[in-house]
């Protein structure tokens, strides 16, 4: 047996020609090359990261114009199904109202005559204030110039003291609601008579003669 010295430690091996520095360094070399090595791995995540963020955004945008489109979409859906509510809903009042119109027209009829009287009075101012509230106007007056879009000519003279077609009496008034006329007014009218300025003309200038005659004797 052999005995070990106190105090004595055994050593690596040393290459020869090589110093314990040498050996250091070695060993602290795969640790530098680790170091470089780790920059370049965060630069590709880095990269993959970018890359997924594009492909984020990109698909953000797209989603972003559907959203928008259908929007649009259903804006446009909703200013269509109110216009065609309100069009329904004028069709179907003035529908009612066209039905109505005999009624008033007997109405105007009594009132003229002095029979709207009594209950039956009473029966018809309500039904007017109705129809008034639904949007129900008259309109035809006489001597207010013709007009072929609201007025209906049924009878049809000349006379003298008129400039233009006129309205001369309204036998029936004419009903709109709003801009819509449901009903013109049916109307006789009278036309200036034909030749009546010339005419005038023709006899100013013969009194002028006449007056002009005996000045000149």
């Amino acid at each position: 047996m052999t005995e070990e010295t106190p105090g004595f430690e055994e050593k690596p091996d040393v290459p020869s020609g090589a110093t314990s520095d040498d050996a250091a360094a070695e060993s602290a070399e795969p640790s530098d090359k680790e170091g470089e090595a780790a920059p370049a791995g965060d630069e590709a995540k880095i990269i993959g990261l970018t890359a997924q963020l594009d492909q984020v955004r990109t698909a953000l945008n797209e989603r972003t114009g559907d959203l928008q489109r259908l929007q649009a979409e259903y804006q446009n859906y909703r200013r269509r199904v109110e216009r065609d509510r309100i069009t329904v809903k004028e069709i179907a009042t003035a529908t009612l109202l066209t039905e109505l119109l005999p009624v008033l027209d007997d109405v105007g009829r009594a009132r003229e005559h002095g029979e709207l009287v009594g209950g039956f009075k009473s029966v018809a101012e309500s039904l007017e204030t109705a129809v008034a509230k639904m949007g129900l106007q008259q309109f035809g007056k006489e001597g207010e110039p013709f007009d072929p879009t609201i007025h209906e000519a049924l009878m049809h003279s000349y006379a003298p003291d008129v400039t233009e077609t006129t309205c001369v009496a309204v036998l029936q008034p004419g009903y709109r609601i709003g801009e819509r006329t449901i009903r013109p007014a049916r109307v006789a009218v009278a036309e200036p008579q034909p030749g009546t300025a010339s005419t005038s003309g023709k006899d100013e200038a013969a009194n002028d003669e006449e007056s002009g005659g005996p000045d000149e004797g």
